[in-house]
């Protein structure tokens, strides 16, 4: 799928993979939907084939990215100048916070998680619709997004996110078979 161009193409392409998901959960045999992931992980590098390994570890990680990314815009908005991400994390050791998401919905049940889910989903699409197309691909609109144009923060947690958690999925899904 080509990277969102204008604020359409976005809302299209987000809307389109996240309902992707939840039609892919959707098809899981039951006992599949709370099952732990079994591929063999041993040659996959990145670090959340290692962590995420059930479909509720899937959706929390969108859930919370997305979580960071409404509280900062939010935040930014109503003149409290705020990172991206939280005190103390950085490009460098991001992965830490992804484990500590990871550990504090260890007791998340799936449906929560989907619910969960579905509201920051919700919740993120609206606020992106507030904003005009140069508001999200022009840079230096808000110096709050630093160097980005606000329309990469939200691709990085909406669609390019939503097809990193589809092609997991669906590895898991035919590992099914």
């Amino acid at each position: 799928m080509p990277r969102p161009k204008t604020k359409q193409e976005l809302i299209d392409a987000s809307n389109a993979s996240y309902q992707k998901i939840v039609a892919l959960i959707s098809k899981l045999p039951e006992d599949a939907r709370t099952g732990i992931f079994n591929f063999d992980t041993s040659k996959l590098k990145e670090a959340h084939w290692k962590r995420d390994r059930n479909v509720r570890d899937v959706l929390i990680h969108l859930y919370e990215w997305q979580r960071l990314l409404l509280e900062w815009i939010k935040s930014n908005q109503a003149g409290h100048a705020q990172e991206f991400l939280p005190e103390g994390y950085n490009w460098r050791n991001y992965g830490e916070m992804n484990q500590q998401f990871w550990e504090k919905h260890q007791y998340t049940p799936l449906d929560e998680a989907e619910k969960l889910l579905a509201e920051s989903h919700k919740q993120t699409m609206a606020l992106l619709d507030t904003f005009t197309d140069d508001q999200l691909f022009q840079k230096n609109v808000f110096s709050w997004t630093g160097t980005n144009a606000l329309g990469t923060y939200f691709i990085a947690n909406t669609s390019s996110h939503y097809e990193w958690a589809l092609k997991k999925l669906r590895k898991y899904q035919r590992s099914l078979k």
